[in-house]
C-alpha cells in the first residue's frame, strides 16, 4: 500500500511540474475566431472611419502646431477616413478568407496618437509616437 501512494505521489508531482502554464489571453486562433475578428473590425471601420479626421487633425497639431493641424490634419484626415472605411469594407467581404491585417491599428480608437498605416508599410513621414491615452502596444 505504501508503495502505491508513493507512485500515485510522484506521477502526480511529475504531471504538475512539467504541466504548462495557461494565460488568460490566450485565444483560439482558429478559423471562427478570425473570421469574427475580420467581421468585427470590418464592421467598425466602416461606421468609424470618419474618427479619423479628429484624430489626425489633434496629432498634427500636437506635433506641429493648429494652422499645420487644421489644414493638412483636415486634408490628411479625410484621406484616411475614407481609406479606413473602404478598408472596412473589405474586411467585411473578405471575412470568410483568412488574411493579414489590412490596417494598423485595427481600430481608430486604438493607440490614437499612432498613425494609421495600412499593409503593414511603413512610409517616411509617419509617426508612431505614443500620447499619454496610448498603451504604446
Amino acid at each position: 500500500m505504501n508503495k502505491n501512494k508513493l507512485i500515485t505521489a510522484g506521477l502526480l508531482v511529475g504531471t504538475l511540474v512539467t504541466a504548462s502554464p495557461g494565460y488568460a489571453d490566450d485565444h483560439d486562433h482558429g478559423y471562427l475566431s478570425g473570421f469574427t475578428k475580420k467581421v468585427s473590425q470590418g464592421f467598425f471601420n466602416t461606421t468609424t472611419g470618419w474618427i479619423e479626421i479628429p484624430k489626425n487633425i489633434v496629432n498634427i497639431s500636437s506635433d506641429s502646431n493648429i494652422f499645420l493641424g487644421m489644414s493638412w490634419g483636415l486634408l490628411r484626415g479625410v484621406g484616411h477616413g475614407v481609406s479606413r472605411t473602404v478598408i472596412g469594407v473589405a474586411e467585411l467581404v473578405t471575412s470568410p478568407i483568412p488574411t493579414s491585417d489590412y490596417i494598423t491599428p485595427p481600430y481608430v480608437w486604438d493607440r490614437f496618437s499612432e498613425d494609421t498605416r495600412y499593409f503593414g508599410a511603413h512610409y517616411p513621414g509617419f509617426w508612431t509616437t505614443y500620447g499619454p491615452l496610448d498603451d504604446g502596444e
